[in-house]
């Protein structure tokens, strides 16, 4: 789907809950909808600031919060400690480095299958009541691989 395409989909399914849409929420979707490098809140306001140069890193924590709840963003633990966030217009999954902390977006036809199933089970095994669900794999990315290897063959 076109940015234009999920960012009308996105707004349109805000209003329909009755959240206003300020120029400042706009501004803030279409920089997650456009940029895939799942963002900390700090770089989002670094992104932004000549567009919205006077906003405040409570608004922006609070729009994502707002978008978090509708479904229209996920949050992202970082190796920090703090979180990094994603558009999640398109469900798909995430592989993380475990040395560099990169996050990879898997896009794969098959996940809303995975999803209901793993939800399923857990409903099953332990009266879950499922309210969402992310998948992540941790591993380490082909860089950090070889990375790793060299580092090995020099000692």
């Amino acid at each position: 789907m076109a940015t234009n395409a999920q960012l009308d989909v996105s707004l349109k399914r805000l209003k329909k809950k009755g959240v206003r849409i300020t120029p400042q929420r706009e501004i803030i979707l279409t920089y997650l909808i456009t940029h895939h490098n799942h963002p900390s809140v700090d770089t989002i306001r670094d992104a932004i600031d000549k567009k919205l140069p006077n906003l405040s890193v409570a608004t922006i924590y609070n729009t994502l919060k707002l978008f978090v709840d509708n479904g229209l963003v996920i949050e992202l633990p970082n190796k920090d400690g703090g979180l990094r966030y994603d558009f999640f217009g398109v469900p798909h999954y995430h592989a993380i480095c475990e040395n560099c902390g990169k996050i990879f977006d898997i896009f794969d036809e098959s996940y809303p299958d995975i999803v209901a199933h793993v939800q399923k089970v857990a409903r099953e095994k332990v009266g879950f009541e499922v309210t969402g669900a992310q998948l992540e794999v941790t591993g380490i990315c082909p860089k950090c691989e070889k990375k790793l290897a060299k580092q090995k063959r020099t000692q």
